[in-house]
């Protein structure tokens, strides 16, 4: 399989998503056999910049095609290292990051994101509580979104995505050779609410990976230093764009 990124909708644009299908392969992802000597040696240097990180693995995809609505590809389960060197030099057709992102809505509408900590690969950014999918969302052979989201909201923020009084369908933009698919999660609880449930997780948490959590009720995209994908879901969200 090969990616048809050139035929999908224009970058941070939105579009329905009906239907995932991505297979994981038992291979060795080809940017890693490529690169296998770089990867390495920028994994010295970002640990010699941050001795938090850890090479955990995780999935990177290969392909991914977008038609009549599903989404369908194939990825590779490869070393944080590996992800954080594509990252940087994010090499012409080598790669493609995936991952899920579920949009928290409070019953006074609002959406609730959180802040990355300072030892995290992402220091200080603003978005919804989400992760990397990694080898705990496979099942079945295939990538596993809604898993992957409600593990990631538990272990972040102690919240489960269970507890939501209803659920959107799914989403996705793209920019560059990122792809976020999202849905929105309706809570019953006020913004205040489910912030200080959040708080009280983060203090209870030897190891949190966040440091705050915040009420956004506003699609200003300069309210907070978001990553390029929130700007346009909170215009989603709070009905800008539809």
């Amino acid at each position: 399989m090969t990616s048809t990124l050139s035929t999908w909708p224009g970058d941070r644009l939105i579009f329905p998503v009906d239907r995932i299908q991505v297979e994981v392969s038992d291979a060795p992802h080809p940017f890693c056999l490529a690169r296998e000597a770089e990867i390495t040696a920028n994994w010295d240097h970002e640990v010699a910049a941050n001795p938090a990180l850890f090479d955990g693995r995780m999935l990177l995809m290969r392909a991914l095609e977008l038609g009549g609505g599903a989404l369908s590809g194939t990825c590779h389960i490869v070393p944080f290292s590996a992800f954080l060197l594509w990252r940087k030099t994010r090499p012409a057709g080598a790669a493609l990051h995936l991952f899920g992102l579920p949009v928290i809505v409070s019953s006074d509408g609002a959406v609730i994101a959180i802040r990355m900590g300072q030892h995290t690969a992402n220091p200080g950014r603003v978005y919804c509580a989400a992760g990397s999918l990694d080898p705990d969302d496979i099942s079945g052979g295939y990538c596993d979104i809604d898993g992957n989201m409600a593990r990631e909201v538990m272990e972040e923020t102690g919240l489960a995505l269970s507890d939501a009084k209803s659920v959107s369908g799914f989403h996705g933009l793209r920019h560059q050779d990122a792809v976020t698919l999202f849905r929105a999660y309706h809570f019953e609880e006020t913004a205040a609410e489910l912030i200080d449930r959040i708080l009280a997780h983060i203090a209870a948490d030897p190891e949190p990976e966040i440091d705050a959590a915040l009420a956004i009720r506003t699609a200003d995209p300069g309210q907070h230093p978001y990553p390029p994908f929130m700007p346009p879901v909170l215009q989603w969200v709070f009905g800008t764009v539809k």
